[in-house]
């Protein structure tokens, strides 16, 4: 089969190592629990402020957010891993 856009075979593209995919997939799932990690020591470390400012629920709420998107994410990798996709 061949690619008129590209100009190349479609049949004989290039494959990436199962090594570096799982690489590419896991990284961004650990930089979001850094990033949750560091909103929760934030919130802890400027309680009062951010209560007297009254913008306490909004780190709450961008936490709320975070942890269930990073707790699923981390759930579909390990979902994927086992199943031998990734």
């Amino acid at each position: 089969m061949y690619d008129r856009e590209w100009g190349g075979d479609i049949m004989n593209q290039p494959r990436m190592s199962p090594a570096v995919l799982r690489l590419l997939v896991i990284f961004p799932n650990v930089l979001s629990y850094i990033l949750l990690f560091g909103v929760i020591v934030y919130i802890t470390t400027n309680y009062s402020t951010l209560k007297a400012a009254n913008a306490l629920n909004l780190w709450l709420i961008v936490c709320a957010v975070l942890t269930p998107m990073a707790i699923y994410t981390t759930y579909s990798i390990v979902k994927r891993i086992k199943a031998g996709v990734l």
